[in-house]
């Protein structure tokens, strides 16, 4: 059986430093470096944000559901709603790129899904009854000098 950690909580921005945190030390525990636990952090930041802003329509009843998976090499992290869904088309948002075009064209807002493909290993969205976010990231491997 995996080691598993799950969440739920009010899908309020005061309550996403308990994710941080619960990632924080989770994540130092199975060996990560401060720099990845630090893009981790980031990430799921950006996450559960997108449950916060869009999800309920700023009703005072969300919640979101947050579950650790640690793999053999890697972390798995899921944040999900039952709140409002988009039709998530990754073909368009992987050829929506910023480059040779002026920051003025950049959308203020919607780049956390960007944000989260850079700083994680793999990121999936399921847009069925509420939206999930899979974020994953291996554990790095660092060679010691012999």
């Amino acid at each position: 059986m995996k080691p598993w950690i799950s969440l739920t909580i009010p899908a309020k921005a005061e309550y996403i430093d308990v994710v941080r945190l619960t990632l924080s030390g989770l994540a130092a525990k199975e060996g990560f470096s401060y720099e990845e636990i630090e893009d981790m952090k980031v990430a799921v930041t950006e996450a559960c944000s997108n449950v916060v802003l869009h999800a309920y329509n700023g009703s005072d009843f969300g919640i979101m559901e947050i579950v650790f998976e640690m793999e053999q090499d890697s972390l798995q992290i899921r944040v999900k709603d039952s709140g409002n869904s988009f039709l998530f088309e990754p073909a368009i948002i992987a050829n929506a790129s910023l480059h040779h075009k002026p920051l003025s064209d950049a959308n203020v807002g919607g780049l956390g899904l960007f944000l989260m493909q850079a700083l994680m290993d793999h990121v999936e969205v399921r847009s069925e009854m509420g939206t999930e976010v899979l974020l994953s990231k291996r554990l790095g491997r660092k060679e010691e000098m012999a």
